[in-house]
């Protein structure tokens, strides 16, 4: 430090001048090299990223293409206690079955099994009716309207052997119940 210092003092005004700017200019030298690199790296860091999103908007639909494919999945409600399930699943699917114009015996349900989900049970609702083919068909296409129909269990149709539009309608849906 002390020869440093020794050397510092014997320069004249115009040498000390020419050691900053010289200080200067190599500090600015080496700040464009870092900042070159710098700056060629985050290019290449911008062209793949750009390159990614570009992917990603491929993949990611319009809003009318979501709008349509959340109008197809099925809505579904987590289930409830039994008691407040049993009757909120079987108003449902007697409005479904009135509004498909089938005419159904009292609903029943079955008894309450384990499922394969921890912690629900699946509970079981039969319907008897009788009704038209077509009617069969606006009922299995309404039914995932239905918030809390887990599946079908069961379906049976059977021809009336009189009258050939008369069909006789099993069917067995469940859902879940804590």
């Amino acid at each position: 430090m002390k020869i440093i210092e020794t050397v510092i003092k014997k320069l004249s005004e115009k040498e000390k001048r020419t050691v900053k700017i010289g200080a200067v200019c190599a500090a600015a030298i080496l700040v464009f090299f870092i900042s070159t690199k710098w700056l060629g790296h985050w290019g290449q860091v911008r062209k793949l990223l750009d390159a990614e999103w570009a992917k990603l908007k491929v993949l990611s639909p319009g809003e009318a293409k979501q709008r349509g494919l959340l109008s197809v999945v099925p809505v579904f409600e987590m289930p409830q206690i039994e008691e407040k399930q049993k009757f909120l699943f079987r108003d449902k699917f007697d409005e479904q079955l009135k509004k498909a114009g089938i005419r159904s015996e009292p609903l029943e349900f079955l008894s309450t099994g384990k499922s394969q989900q921890d912690g629900y049970r699946l509970l079981r609702l039969k319907c008897s009716g009788k009704c038209k083919f077509a009617q069969i068909l606006d009922l299995l296409a309404s039914l995932k309207d239905n918030p809390y129909l887990v599946g079908i269990e069961e379906m049976r149709i059977k021809c009336d052997t009189k009258n050939r539009q008369e069909i006789e309608l099993d069917l067995t849906v469940s859902t879940f119940v804590k």
